[in-house]
């Protein structure tokens, strides 16, 4: 069962990390290019602070964005802001979202998401716990999928095997780590069973598209070609 409280709390520890490491940056290392094709580190941190502010809307009924082309807009809009205000605004935010998080609500209501997706209300505290997790590593400031809690890797290796589950481009695939956790997704193309071995880190790096996943072992066939997130 998800406990929205619990997961609220680790969000908060999350960001908490994700500031203390990003103050160590200098305005010059803001501009430098992320490990997302793309972006720098600036626009990572415009990203976190405006999908707090989205979050909160999708929480109180409102759309998580005004529009696709509003949210791209709004990030490169302040992705060139000096380190301070950055961290100010992302701190800020996120306090916003952990008060709205804390309100008595109706945590078992569905809500909406960006292009039509719906989640429970319980789901939207560990979904901005993914973001805060990823894009922390997504900087390139030391923090890797080695470092993020072991709960967190599971409960995302979770997630994702389930939104892959079925899927019509990815084949039966079962996932298993080196302490012996497993999971099957795919399901959904021709091929396969395969079977895919690794670390935790190893796997989630390769379901959330930050890792090739050639330290993975494959059994059954090739690796499958995941679809972007």
């Amino acid at each position: 069962m998800i406990d929205h409280a619990r997961d609220l709390a680790s969000v908060h520890e999350a960001t908490e990390r994700l500031l203390t490491a990003a103050a160590r940056l200098d305005n010059a290392a803001v501009t430098e290019p992320s490990r997302l094709p793309g972006w720098t580190r600036g626009h990572i941190l415009a990203h976190l602070a405006r999908n707090a502010d989205a979050l909160v809307n999708v929480l109180e009924g409102r759309p998580m964005y005004e529009s696709a082309t509003a949210r791209d807009a709004d990030i490169e809009r302040d992705a060139p802001r000096p380190l301070d205000v950055q961290l100010a605004d992302l701190r800020a935010t996120a306090g916003r979202f952990q008060e709205t998080g804390a309100a008595p609500a109706d945590w078992s209501r569905t809500v909406e998401l960006r292009n039509g997706v719906t989640d429970s209300a319980a789901r939207v505290p560990f979904r901005r716990w993914i973001e805060v997790e990823l894009h922390h590593v997504d900087l390139g400031i030391g923090y890797e999928l080695e470092d993020v809690p072991a709960e967190f890797a599971e409960r995302e290796i979770d997630f994702l095997a389930e939104r892959f589950d079925g899927h019509k481009d990815v084949p039966s695939t079962g996932l298993r780590t080196d302490d012996g956790r497993t999971w099957t997704t795919g399901g959904g193309a021709e091929g396969g069973p395969v079977v895919v071995e690794g670390t935790a880190a190893g796997l989630l790096g390769w379901l959330a598209g930050r890792r090739d996943g050639s330290g993975l072992a494959v059994k059954g066939g090739a690796l499958p070609s995941l679809p972007p997130l």
